[in-house]
């Protein structure tokens, strides 16, 4: 009988021989079994199984070596991981922690497009799939930015609840609780009464929303503390659906929800001004402009609250993000962020780490969205339904790990004489 280390020491068929070539990259042992179109297997038994039913998985490899061929092979379906797709990419980055692992070099592109030629599949890797972003245009101009929003948000309303909360809160929720029947509706209306209380606000507070979603930052400071919010978005989809709550709430003298590029704003002298993860979208160079904004918009002692995702090790959102789920996205480590607000002219007065939070999120959209999977494949199909299933176990993991983080930043606009409006003991 032939042992697993005799088959990855004297691989055989495709598996065997594309295990042999991937081994090195994870210090010699693959995390992950292989198994191939021509039936051959390889890897530890154990582990759960990479099924590459195609050779135009290893054509988009050997072309985009790394995440964004992996995912494009992905999402496409010419590979597939057999068994639990968290378990298995969790083994994988449990595996980079260790130090066992490292990016593919010069030598192993060579090596790959050696294999692929004598397994007979080199040739130009197919089309990008039909589900990967194509933006045109100057990056971050006004129209550039409606284009990537509406990728990544107007996929349909219904989509999304299929995935959210009744809150339709697209962000880190606030978990207070651990008692039975707790879940992500109540975490995500603790996070919303969280950052109205940051805010300081009461009836008739005046509250600028840039970026504002499904409106539920905007509803609930206008039902649960009486404030008066302009709600800014560049996502159709969002405002109609806010309209529509709105109607049903009966919140028209206290919500307007705009079709706005939060530059356009023309009001100033806001109480408050919230931004819940929208900071990510702006981009580097934007960003400078977007503090000025939120600074200029306040008036003197107002305050502003941006949760904002962070990324430590590289900038920006990944390849798979920015190329499947939100185009030019920009990360940076927190500590930078935290230095442009002040740059504006705004003093930060906390930082407020949620990443353990988010996990606790994600998890409970990954669960609502594979209870609706069914109807997932039949609103947006099997593709689409795909790249979101990868994008949440990857954010699951990414926030699990500390690879990602997410923050809430309180900042105030200080008066002329320094006064920053804030108590001496918060609450």
């Amino acid at each position: 009988m032939t042992t697993t280390a005799e088959r990855t020491k004297n691989p055989t068929g495709v598996a065997g021989r594309v295990a042999a070539l991937a081994a090195p990259l994870f210090g010699g042992t693959l995390p992950v079994r292989v198994r191939a179109w021509d039936g051959s297997q390889s890897g530890p038994d154990d582990a759960p199984t990479v099924v590459i039913s195609s050779p135009d998985a290893l054509r988009r490899l050997v072309a985009r070596p790394g995440e964004l061929g992996l995912a494009q092979a992905y999402v496409t379906g010419e590979l597939d991981l057999e068994g639990d797709l968290l378990d298995g990419l969790r083994r994988v980055w449990s595996s980079a922690r260790a130090g066992r692992t490292r990016k593919p070099g010069p030598g192993d592109v060579v090596a790959a497009v050696r294999l692929a030629g004598e397994l007979g599949v080199l040739g130009l890797p197919p089309a990008p799939p039909a589900s990967q972003a194509r933006l045109r245009g100057r990056l971050h101009s006004p129209r550039r930015d409606r284009d990537a929003i509406a990728h990544h948000y107007d996929l349909s309303n219904e989509f999304y609840s299929l995935i959210l909360d009744p809150h339709m809160a697209y962000s880190c929720g606030y978990w207070t609780s651990d008692v039975p029947g707790y879940g992500v509706e109540d975490a995500q209306r603790d996070k919303l009464d969280l950052v109205c209380r940051k805010l300081g606000l009461e009836p008739g507070s005046r509250l600028l929303d840039i970026g504002c979603g499904w409106g539920s930052l905007s509803l609930y400071a206008a039902e649960h503390f009486g404030a008066r919010v302009v709600g800014v978005t560049i996502s159709a989809e969002q405002k109609a659906f806010i309209d529509q709550r709105v109607a049903e709430r009966g919140l028209g003298d206290r919500v307007e929800v705009r079709l706005q590029d939060y530059r356009d704003v023309p009001e100033t002298g806001f109480d408050a001004v919230s931004s819940i993860e929208m900071g990510e979208h702006v981009g580097d160079q934007q960003y400078p402009v977007y503090t000025r904004v939120i600074h200029d918009r306040l008036r003197p002692g107002g305050r502003a609250l941006v949760q904002q995702m962070s990324r430590r090790t590289r900038p920006g959102g990944g390849p798979f993000i920015e190329a499947f789920i939100a185009p030019d996205m920009s990360m940076r480590p927190v500590g930078e962020t935290v230095a442009l607000i002040e740059d504006a002219g705004l003093e930060v007065r906390d930082v407020h780490s949620l990443r353990e939070h988010y996990v606790r999120t994600v998890q409970a959209w990954y669960d609502t969205f594979e209870a609706n999977w069914d109807k997932v494949v039949a609103m947006v199909g099997e593709e689409v339904g795909r790249v979101w299933r990868l994008y949440l176990v990857g954010g699951a993991l990414a926030f699990e790990e500390g690879r990602m983080g997410v923050d809430q930043l309180l900042a105030v606009r200080r008066g002329s004489n320094g006064e920053s409006g804030m108590p001496a003991v918060r609450r």
